[in-house]
């Protein structure tokens, strides 16, 4: 809004706390303090920013709401760094799809987009612990299903660790903030398949061998096989996950609602 002849613009300036609460969130960020350091105590940090007791435990709530901090009340109490991962963001996330009436079918999709790209780059890029970790998360796909063990989480664990290990962060946190999302719908198709329990198991075990398929390309480093396979296992999954139009219309809020 423009001001009339003879009037100013105000701006509200920041609180005291969110000052503070700025102040801290710039030395996490930059490194100047880590995972699990203890902040300097309520005296200290009052009289180094020359607050109140009330204005620095008001800028803790802040933090704390950006998961920057864990605050330990009474005595001994204080404030301590600790650095949120994707997960933090998820709850806002799926609501974010929610309200914007996304369906499972395109919560697939990008998935689809992401992941054998994800494969090739970590077959032609990844070191040698890479691959040992992907093998790994075969493994332990492998015990679930040889103990009977829930199958869906691990898949999705599986899904989330070829994607983190191929080194973008930026489709890593988008991947990971999908989890719940993806391990609610691996949950309800499972429950919701008209499948008898060998079929399931058959299908675990086309899974499993689909996974250490994916781990020997990944080790040969054939970038262009492992995206092509993958990109297959997905489309095979689909047929399962998504198992009829009224399914890939179901929408986010149905999982999350």
């Amino acid at each position: 809004m423009t001001a009339r002849p003879g009037e100013q613009d105000h701006v509200r300036p920041k609180k005291m706390a969110d000052l503070v609460a700025d102040r801290i969130r710039q030395q996490i960020v930059r490194g100047q303090l880590n995972e699990g350091d203890w902040l300097p105590t309520e005296p200290e940090l009052m009289e180094r920013f020359g607050v109140s007791r009330p204005t620095l435990r008001e800028a803790f709530r802040l933090l704390e709401a950006d998961s920057l901090v864990r605050v330990r009340r009474g005595p001994p109490g204080g404030a301590r760094v600790s650095i949120p991962g994707p997960e933090a963001a998820a709850p806002i996330f799926g609501l974010l799809l929610t309200l914007s009436g996304t369906t499972l079918s395109d919560v697939y999709d990008a998935r689809t987009v992401i992941e054998p790209p994800a494969a090739r780059i970590l077959a032609e890029s990844g070191s040698d612990a890479d691959h040992d970790a992907i093998e790994a998360e075969a493994d332990r796909v492998a015990a679930a299903f040889a103990a009977s063990a829930p199958f869906g989480p691990v898949t999705v664990r599986f899904h989330q660790r070829l994607v983190e290990l191929a080194g973008n962060r930026t489709l890593t946190t988008v991947i990971v903030m999908l989890g719940e999302i993806m391990s609610r719908h691996v949950a309800i198709a499972y429950n919701e398949s008209p499948s008898s329990m060998a079929d399931i198991e058959e299908r675990h075990e086309r899974a499993l061998r689909s996974y250490r398929r994916l781990v020997a390309l990944v080790r040969n480093r054939d970038g262009e096989a492992a995206e092509r396979h993958w990109a297959e296992h997905m489309r095979a999954a689909r047929v399962h996950l998504l198992q009829n139009a009224e399914t890939a219309q179901r929408q986010v809020i149905d999982l999350l609602g």
